[in-house]
């Protein structure tokens, strides 16, 4: 019979471990080189014929990470696994999710092509960027969603007059079903960009006033519009802002901004490892859920309990 093997690249190996550690197994054997030139080279150090296999890579730094697990995938798929489920908590090149100008490309459907030709039969996932990348894969998709280990924090924090934010005008539908969990309310930042991390104008859509703001998003990048969106809020008249986002990419000023910023807190996810520690910004594993959700595709069970609409208030 064949047994469920998890093996990480290196852009998630700590993760990977407290995955492993909450599923109760241990972390698969595997060697990843590289050539004097970046070439890598990943090695399994046993065997996997006929096993169902998890490949646990986030896309951050995406070229090189991204490289490594579609070269992860094709090994395994020589060495005859059963199964290929290839573990991506953060997917990479997913903000590119369609032609919005012209002569650019569609990149998060083409990362798409690339894990089903390299032989990857499931991907497990989180907060996509946008849901639909669901359809640009001819293969199944479990797309967990953040707000799983985010309702528990909040929770905890016992806010009076708890409002959501979505950060911009695409991330309504997102916050709107937190939202209907507390039974509260929300309100928009309309932001207009002039390019990419780069934002011309924000206005604020919904009544702050005297309320404790939470703004919900999947990724923070630079933490520009996060900053901006933070003190807008705040001078609005809210009596505190801060943050919960899936995917801490936070590069170039992205510590500086969140360190600056009104914020109370940025509460992020270890989808991606932190470069370094900040006073401001608090982790929350998502380990169990990838563990569960990894032990029911092997047992061909449901994960609709990992979702915030079955946790739903009665």
């Amino acid at each position: 019979m064949s047994s469920a093997k998890i093996f990480a690249g290196t852009g998630s190996l700590k993760l990977a471990e407290q995955i492993c550690k909450s599923y109760g197994c241990q972390l698969g054997k595997i060697s990843i080189q590289k050539f004097s030139d970046g070439e890598i080279l990943p090695t399994f150090l046993e065997s996997i014929r006929g096993d169902f296999v998890f490949l646990i890579q986030s896309t951050h730094a995406p070229s090189d990470n991204l490289m490594e697990l579609l070269l992860m995938i094709d090994a395994a798929k020589r060495a005859s696994a059963y199964k290929i489920n290839a573990v991506i908590p953060y997917y990479g090149y997913a903000r590119q999710d369609r032609k919005d100008r012209p002569r650019v490309s569609i990149g998060s459907k083409l990362v798409a092509n690339m894990l089903r030709a390299a032989g990857a039969d499931r991907v497990i996932t989180m907060d996509l960027h946008a849901p639909q990348i669901q359809g640009y894969f001819d293969i199944p998709v479990d797309h967990l969603d953040s707000h799983a280990v985010f309702i528990p924090y909040i929770e905890n924090l016992r806010l009076e007059n708890l409002t959501f934010a979505a950060p911009d005008v695409g991330s309504a539908n997102r916050i709107r079903e937190i939202a209907s969990y507390f039974e509260a309310e929300m309100v928009i930042c309309d932001k207009h960009r002039k390019r990419a991390n780069e934002i011309a104008s924000m206005v604020v859509i919904g009544d702050v006033e005297d309320k404790d703001v939470v703004i919900i998003d999947d990724i923070c990048d630079t933490g520009g519009t996060l900053a901006k969106s933070a003190a807008l809020i705040k001078e609005k008249g809210a009596r505190s802002v801060r943050a919960m986002i899936t995917h801490p990419v936070l590069s170039g000023k992205a510590y500086e901004n969140i360190e600056n910023s009104v914020l109370e807190e940025l509460v992020v996810c270890d989808t991606i490892p932190l470069k370094k520690e900040s006073p401001k910004i608090k982790i929350i594993s998502v380990a169990n859920l990838f563990a569960v959700a990894i032990r029911n595709a092997f047992e061909n069970k449901s994960i609709t309990s990992l979702f915030v609409h079955s946790q739903r208030k009665e």
